[in-house]
């Protein structure tokens, strides 16, 4: 039998939401806000790469990232 790994650590994710928010959480919102993280993070590499290989780079470089930020961001802003 394999013993299960967390992925993150929810107890974590959760105190950092409520000491931001000061509001409680339901049960399954720390799942929701580390999904789109994710989301989040999976665009902003896609958008870096793009940008990067336009630049004539080899690999995806800081600046790149840097460069695509605030785009990305702004995709994710609800």
């Amino acid at each position: 039998m394999v013993a299960t790994q967390k992925l993150y650590p929810r107890a974590t994710v959760k105190r950092i939401v409520k000491a931001h928010s000061n509001r409680s959480l339901s049960k399954n919102a720390d799942i929701l806000i580390f999904l789109d993280y994710m989301l989040f993070m999976q665009e902003l590499m896609r958008e870096a790469s793009i940008r990067s290989r336009r630049a004539g780079e080899k690999g995806i470089s800081a600046k790149s990232v840097r460069k695509v930020t605030e785009m990305t961001l702004r995709k994710f802003k609800g």
